[in-house]
């Protein structure tokens, strides 16, 4: 017979929860970041819309992703990494969005594959560093 609660399957709903809520967070983030950088491109190019946008998604980011997203307490260690992951991230949305742009895609709307590609990669990096002891 089975027992009623299996440890295992705590465990995989509780990931489940940490996707769910990184979800959460991170679209947020990025609405934040997107707008930012639809409302700065009027006066500036691309990437500095991007830098602007991803500066203050970051400040969000970051308290969100600790107390809500891994629930966990904010440390010098856990900013650190956290901070890393985001500069890895920030290279990256660069480097993309760059590249998008240079392919044709508007630059209006090169966020988008953009964001498909980074984000993913921004969950590993931050889970990573928010779950290391």
């Amino acid at each position: 017979m089975k027992p009623i609660t299996n440890p295992s399957d705590t465990d995989k709903w509780q990931k489940l929860g940490e996707v769910v809520r990184f979800g959460i967070v991170g679209a947020l983030a990025t609405a934040i970041q997107y707008g930012i950088y639809l409302l700065c491109l009027r006066w500036t190019n691309a990437g500095v819309a991007n830098t602007i946008g991803y500066a203050i998604s970051f400040v969000f980011n970051f308290f969100a992703s600790t107390f809500f997203t891994f629930r966990v307490r904010a440390n010098a260690r856990r900013g650190a990494g956290f901070v890393l992951s985001h500069v890895i991230n920030y290279l990256l949305q660069m480097s993309t969005l760059a590249f998008f742009i240079w392919a044709g895609v508007p630059k209006q709307w090169a966020p988008v594959p953009m964001f498909a590609i980074c984000v993913p990669v921004n969950f590993l990096l931050v889970r990573y560093f928010m779950k290391r002891k």
